[in-house]
């Protein structure tokens, strides 16, 4: 078992889960500060019709097909739901959901005409032990991309997430600046789709922040906080599945829970062992 430590995937796997778990965690404060948590559940599986509709047009399954599906089809949802409440007759989580739902029906459809299915369960689910020099610059672009951005734009964006309309007043364009968010978001999610797949892929960019939400009341310590929590709590679980013989992609899903959970009991103000104060 000790050999797999100076086995250069089981490295390569370690970065990536730092860089996912980092990038992911980080972003997950935008998450629940909008609350919006069923939204990215419906952007992550979003992704399979991307991938299903990337492998039909071009015949192979591939790293860089199955990656530029599942972004485009994440992005074309996310942002449609955007574009279509801009109108205000329908809400964005309709249009989300309308769109979501549809494209994933389509995607359901298309794989019995794909014939790869034991191929396709590593993007559903994740294969961390596979992943590329490639990939790994890949995702430490997006991910530096991603985090950087959303620094430089941070109090905008804070702005037009709590207080739209004092927003708009102080020439903040918010329909742009959602545009924006949203893009940053579905980047961050599918840089996690080599480490958790799709279908798991949710829960490393909701759960971080979710988890010092019940430590802290700083909006700082939600992002930086969540990106910390993610990575060391990914890098960890990458070591657990070894001993354990878990797959890497749920063992880090299954880590990032148990903080959670540890969190709720041990929360200072919310926790079960937390004084709590009843009114007659």
């Amino acid at each position: 078992m000790w050999e797999i430590w100076h086995n250069t995937f089981f490295q390569r796997a370690l970065i990536v889960a730092a860089l996912a778990g980092f990038t992911n965690g980080f972003f997950s404060g935008f998450v629940v500060l909008r609350r919006t948590a069923l939204s990215v559940s419906a952007l992550s599986h979003t992704m399979l019709p991307g991938i299903t509709m990337a492998i039909l047009l071009t015949g192979a399954l591939t790293h860089w097909n199955a990656f530029l599906g599942a972004l485009l089809a994440a992005l074309f949802v996310g942002l449609g739901s955007v574009a279509v409440a801009r109108g205000r007759r329908v809400e964005q989580g309709t249009a989300l959901a309308v769109f979501y739902t549809a494209a994933f029906a389509g995607g359901v459809a298309l794989l019995p005409r794909l014939g790869i299915r034991q191929e396709l369960e590593h993007w559903l689910f994740g294969d961390i032990m596979v992943v590329s020099d490639m990939d790994l610059w890949t995702m430490f672009g997006i991910g530096a991309f991603t985090v950087l951005v959303a620094n430089m734009l941070m109090r905008p964006i804070l702005v037009a997430l709590f207080e739209p309309n004092v927003a708009a007043a102080q020439g903040v364009p918010v329909r742009m600046v959602q545009y924006v968010l949203f893009t940053l978001m579905i980047l961050s999610l599918v840089a996690s789709l080599q480490a958790v797949g799709c279908v798991l892929s949710v829960g490393l960019l909701v759960t971080p922040a979710a988890t010092i939400s019940l430590l802290t009341n700083r909006t700082t310590w939600l992002f930086w906080g969540g990106g910390i929590i993610g990575a060391v709590g990914a890098v960890m679980a990458v070591f657990l599945s070894v001993p354990l013989e878990l797959t890497p992609g749920p063992a880090i899903v299954m880590v990032q829970g148990v903080w959670f959970i540890l969190a709720w009991c041990f929360s200072p103000k919310y926790g079960i062992f937390a004084k709590k104060s009843f009114s007659v």
